[in-house]
């Protein structure tokens, strides 16, 4: 599985890649709006270092606009334009699924219904042109300094770790009473077996 080929490189690397980004995207949004807020801030749904936004956006950015390497302004055009449209549709599925947004945008100029903006498009831009010229390229050599098996044991462990980390918060988000679904869960389980 993680030797199979998609979009030109392996599974391994896109997925040790999105696991990367998300790590980074975190990192630097949580210190921008520590920065802002001046206090300490996470910026993940969950408790661990973790936006998978941005490993999402990260690496359809490297994969979609990598032709465009070397051309500055189509690739900061583009790239501004999609992770907009990328921005907007996850923040209207948050509204719709989760009942909130996790941003807002309303106290900048030239947004939309606080989900997008002209600040963060312009900052769009800017991110696309850095990963396709710069930073996929170290975050290749990164995963390729790793050893092969290593690397999966890692990428493997921080999803379950993620998966984990975001069950415990679902759970909270959809006021779920573990303890009450496992028992049913198991009354239904003796029901069954007792017929």
């Amino acid at each position: 599985m993680w030797t199979k080929e998609l979009f030109g490189t392996d599974v391994y690397h896109l997925v040790a890649a999105f696991v990367l980004y998300s790590m980074l995207g975190w990192l630097v949004e949580s210190i921008y709006m520590s920065f802002c807020n001046r206090k300490l801030t996470n910026r993940g749904f969950g408790k661990g270092p973790f936006c998978p936004i941005y490993g999402f956006g990260a690496v359809a950015c490297y994969l979609l606009l990598s032709p465009l390497k070397g051309h500055y302004v189509a690739l900061y055009i583009i790239g501004a334009i999609l992770a907009t449209v990328f921005e907007f549709i996850v923040g209207k599925g948050m509204i719709k699924f989760l009942g909130e947004l996790w941003w807002d945008y309303n106290d900048k100029p030239f947004n939309y219904k606080g989900i997008i903006c002209l600040e963060s498009t312009i900052a769009w831009g800017f991110y696309a042109i850095g990963i396709i010229q710069f930073v996929n390229a170290m975050i290749y050599w990164v995963i390729d300094k790793i050893d092969y098996r290593m690397g999966i044991r890692l990428v493997v462990t921080a999803l379950v770790l993620v998966v984990i980390d975001y069950a415990i918060q679902l759970t909270k988000v959809f006021d779920i009473d573990v303890r009450e679904k496992r028992d049913h869960f198991i009354e239904r389980c003796h029901a069954f077996l007792n017929r």
